[in-house]
């Protein structure tokens, strides 16, 4: 039978569970996807801790993960974007960490043959995040951009996306991934007690825009070193949010499938590259999990629900 990943109580990773459920059909205007590889993020454990249960309550037993990518399994009535067997990344919220996923078909974007499956399925979370987390700074030629957390799974796509604007960017690390940034074009800054005054020297001329995706005080710093609030994203601060009136767009704010869609068409032509951590197996999900809350994650972690040499053909 299809697996799918639950849990039936808040609590740590050790609440998870992969349990068999029925399969489900596709209803009209609804495409059913056979998941290949799913993603695994932060705020997914937020959500299982019911940390945001006031915001987002759970209904037991709760389903796990947002984002995946996947083959067309079924079609329901009235689609006509899609044909069985092609290649799709999709967000579900609280369904993606499953065998099957059913989704309204216009929330699907093409899945370019010529991109792993690990890169696709994290572009609808993360990759979107990311791109939303830059826009709203606005980076042009010229700037200089900070990214805090450069080398987690959003800020290592968020610094490529402004060094794509023609910015200059420094991003903020552990200085074990110090060479990790600079393969990807960036200033590695050491993240830290005295982070301010490494990045004036990295910064001489000044900082332009600010992306925080790690929280912890970096709003702080960007505003004392001059970064206009309106220039400043945190995906991480909400105090900071009502603090100085800095900017916190995320996924939620300009997620559509044409958008993912083009996240995916720099990833084929090699204008973005999505760092893959681990790759899990759906069995592993704790593990996943306890792994990305540790916050020391070098790009994506992922599930592989269909094995790498079991995936040349279709799964129904």
């Amino acid at each position: 039978m299809p697996r799918a990943v639950t849990f039936s109580r808040y609590g740590g990773p050790e609440v998870l569970e992969v349990v068999e459920v029925p399969r489900p059909e596709a209803g009209p205007g609804e495409v059913l996807v056979r998941v290949v590889v799913a993603g695994v993020n932060p705020g997914e454990a937020g959500i299982r801790q019911g940390v945001f249960a006031d915001m987002w309550p759970a209904v037991f037993p709760e389903g796990q993960g947002n984002d995946f990518a996947g083959w067309v399994a079924e079609l329901g009535d009235g689609v006509g974007e899609f044909a069985v067997g092609d290649e799709v990344i999709g967000y579900m919220p609280r369904a993606a960490q499953a065998d099957y996923v059913v989704s309204p078909a216009g929330l699907l974007a093409p899945k370019p043959a010529d991109i792993s499956w690990e890169a696709a399925a994290p572009l609808s979370a993360v990759g979107v995040t990311a791109w939303a987390a830059v826009d709203a700074v606005e980076p042009t030629a010229g700037d200089t951009v900070v990214v805090s957390g450069a080398a987690g799974g959003v800020g290592s796509l968020a610094v490529q996306l402004a060094r794509l604007r023609g910015a200059t960017v420094i991003g903020t690390a552990g200085p074990h991934n110090a060479d990790f940034l600079r393969s990807l074009g960036v200033v590695p800054v050491e993240h830290g007690p005295g982070l301010a005054d490494r990045l004036k020297a990295a910064a001489p001329d000044g900082i332009d825009a600010f992306v925080d995706t790690f929280g912890q005080g970096n709003v702080d710093i960007a505003i004392a070193l001059g970064v206009p609030p309106h220039r400043i994203n945190t995906l991480a601060d909400g105090r900071a949010v009502a603090r100085y009136g800095v900017r916190s767009r995320a996924q939620e704010d300009v997620f559509t499938p044409q958008l993912v869609a083009e996240l995916a068409e720099l990833v084929s032509k090699g204008q973005l590259a999505v760092p893959i951590s681990k790759v899990y197996p759906l069995e592993q999900v704790q593990e996943a999990y306890r792994q990305v809350q540790r916050r020391h994650t070098r790009g994506k972690i992922v599930l592989s629900l269909v094995p790498p040499d079991d995936r040349s053909a279709p799964h129904a």
